[in-house]
């Protein structure tokens, strides 16, 4: 496969870019814990069929000493025995902040549960990551981005 684009020799992508990296950085630097912000990535990911942020999570998420066992139940998480209930909550908002188009919105109850695992500052970096991983999904799978080759650490 290849991508339609090389978004790495395009200066409108690299200015944009500048600025989603931006915005993940400041993700990454809230008291979101780190696993559950790759976990989120991660779903997002797989719902919308985002190869390449997928590719890039998981071997992230593996580099950062995450279990093979978890990276390969985070599709199956409900049925799942662990993810602690934090990381569930964080799972379910992000079904539903992706899949928004599908219903009325988050739930209240989604929220409500979210919200008994998270302070105001974590939840604004879920909301934040959530809102960022579509972002670079949608974009990445509109332009046909290739997965499989990336490295950890490699647009550090």
């Amino acid at each position: 496969m290849e991508a339609r684009m090389n978004v790495f020799g395009n200066q409108t992508a690299g200015k944009l870019m500048k600025h989603f990296i931006a915005a993940g950085k400041a993700v990454s630097d809230t008291p979101l814990p780190a696993a559950t912000q790759e976990l989120v990535k991660i779903r997002a990911s797989q719902i919308n069929g985002c190869g390449f942020c997928l590719d890039m999570h998981t071997k992230e998420a593996a580099a950062a000493g995450e279990t093979s066992t978890r990276l390969n139940l985070v599709a199956a998480w409900r049925e799942a025995t662990v993810f602690t209930d934090a990381e569930r909550a964080a799972l379910e908002l992000t079904e539903q902040g992706t899949r928004i188009a599908d219903g009325a919105g988050v739930p209240d109850e989604v929220w409500a549960n979210a919200t008994k695992h998270y302070d105001e500052d974590q939840l604004m970096a879920l909301v934040a990551l959530i809102g960022l991983i579509n972002a670079f999904n949608r974009m990445n799978v509109m332009l046909r981005m290739p997965a499989g080759d990336y490295q950890p650490g490699q647009f550090a």
